[in-house]
């Protein structure tokens, strides 16, 4: 599973997994394939983000990450790496490997 990275606060990891999945149908009350991703909510895109961060903090929530967009970030810039990671979760093309980093 990639990790997709974004600089807020720190420099933080979008991962969705299964689990991270799972909170999002919990917190938004229906199946992964209902969510419209083209008219997301406020809410609705920062309960996203939140879930694709959670694995490296568990003190995270989706007020926090309002936060952590507006005073680090902009919504365009963090929506389309949540989106990108998001995307991989269901088989889309990973980024591809820094020859440098092999």
């Amino acid at each position: 599973m990639s990790f997709y990275p974004i600089q807020l606060d720190k420099m933080r990891n979008f991962r969705y997994g299964m689990k991270a999945l799972h909170l999002i149908e919990k917190k938004l009350g229906k199946p992964i394939a209902k969510i419209d991703m083209e008219n997301l909510t406020m809410e609705d895109a920062a309960t996203l983000i939140w879930a694709g961060l959670q694995h490296e903090d568990k003190d995270l929530t989706p007020e926090k990450v309002m936060d952590l967009v507006d005073e680090y970030s902009n919504i365009p810039a963090v929506m389309q790496a949540m989106g990108e990671a998001f995307a991989a979760a269901f088989g889309a093309d990973a980024p591809e490997e820094d020859p440098k980093n092999e």
